[in-house]
């Protein structure tokens, strides 16, 4: 298991036993060289995973006071600046999750999806298109693109692209999202939303345009998403330094 992996399973970790674990009744965490030895692992590798849940708003961390558990920051279900897969986001959210479609195609970039990806217009890209059930009900429509030119292992399937397209991304192009933009508005169905979501056309909408950056800045998915109301509450963290 590589470093990475290594601080991920820390934290996921972490976060079960403050959730629902040893540590769900209480209101801070026990001193480093405690935890680091229940949990089998150097103090070193405690004290990045510890430095990651504090960035994420998790913990705080005070010298004469210890690790406090943030317990409102626990309780939210769905956060706006973390990522997460849309299947867990709507379970986390109380609903049953499916893939009521997805498709694919690779068409050439129209004018707006190459000023995000960064190509020329008319290059080509892999567009995937999923509606996301909450209840079987729909409830996020995704649209995926990613230049041909990034995939580099051909031979994928239907299967490979109904998974999270982050994993596709990695399997097939070695690529993994290090940051991504994302512009929030609202919006209103149109006639071919109203559709899709089975609502009056007019009806709100959460309205995400998301575009995903590998770690040397290069743009490598670009991502308008739309939200039917009622379904997920989003919530933002944003820290006071």
């Amino acid at each position: 298991m590589d470093e990475q992996m290594q601080l991920q399973s820390v934290r996921s970790r972490l976060l079960r036993e403050m959730k629902e674990g040893a540590y769900r009744y209480s209101g801070k965490l026990p001193p480093e060289g405690v935890l680091a030895e229940r949990l089998n692992i150097s103090r070193t590798q405690l004290r990045d995973s510890l430095a990651q849940l504090e960035r994420e708003g998790f913990i705080s961390r005070h010298q004469g006071v210890g690790t406090v558990i943030n317990r409102h920051v626990l309780a939210v279900k769905v956060r706006m600046d973390m990522e997460i897969e849309f299947m867990e986001m709507i379970k986390e959210s109380g609903h049953e999750a499916s893939l009521l479609y997805a498709t694919h195609e690779t068409i050439p970039a129209t004018e707006t999806v190459a000023a995000h990806l960064a190509i020329n217009a008319g290059e080509f890209v892999l567009r995937v298109v999923r509606l996301i059930g909450a209840d079987k009900k729909p409830a996020i429509y995704c649209e995926d693109y990613i230049p041909t030119a990034l995939i580099k292992k051909k031979g994928y399937s239907e299967a490979d692209l109904q998974k999270p397209i982050f994993s596709f991304l990695k399997q097939f192009c070695g690529l993994e999202a290090h940051m991504d933009l994302t512009e929030v508005s609202p919006a209103v169905a149109d006639a071919a939303l109203a559709k899709l979501f089975c609502v009056p056309e007019g009806t709100p909408l959460l309205y995400l345009d998301e575009l995903d950056y590998d770690k040397e800045g290069m743009p490598m998915l670009y991502s308008p998403q739309y939200y039917v109301g009622g379904v997920i509450r989003h919530t933002l963290l944003r820290m006071k330094f």
